[in-house]
């Protein structure tokens, strides 16, 4: 993603983690704009550019956690891995669980990564950060080949 702002699109219906992570992602080196939503329709609505995202950004990431209203992360993340235009769209699934089934389906549904929040602040926003250093600073990303 050198040279230009990484588009990424935030799920999470708990304000405190919503503003915790925008604040860790705006810590990191790596320019980006961080959207967000609060629910698994609204995700949906707008990685389809759906209503009110109808301009919605494409997002070169998703960070989405699994509890959320109306429509939960696992939800999200099949719809997301069985369309054939969002499917390239790393998603990282940034959850409170760490039970084993949650981490295993997430994984046979396409998720191409499982993140615990951590528990402290301190981690929290070194996660975050690393998350990020790693999927905008590391990561080669569908669509960048070309530049």
């Amino acid at each position: 993603m050198m040279g230009t702002e990484a588009e990424i699109l935030l799920v999470d219906d708990n304000p405190a983690d919503l503003d915790l992570t925008c604040d860790a992602l705006a810590q990191s080196e790596w320019l980006s704009h961080v959207s967000t939503v609060i629910d698994g329709e609204e995700a949906i609505a707008f990685l389809h550019r759906k209503g009110k995202y109808a301009t919605a950004p494409r997002p070169h990431l998703v960070l989405l956690d699994l509890n959320l209203p109306r429509k939960d992360g696992r939800s999200v993340l099949a719809d997301v891995k069985s369309d054939p235009v969002l499917r390239r769209i790393p998603v990282v699934i940034f959850s409170s669980s760490r039970a084993s089934p949650d981490i295993e389906r997430c994984y046979e549904l396409g998720a191409n990564s499982y993140v615990s929040k951590p528990a402290t602040l301190g981690e929290w926003i070194s996660t975050v950060k690393l998350v990020k250093e790693y999927w905008i600073g590391c990561a080669c990303l569908p669509g960048e080949e070309e530049q």
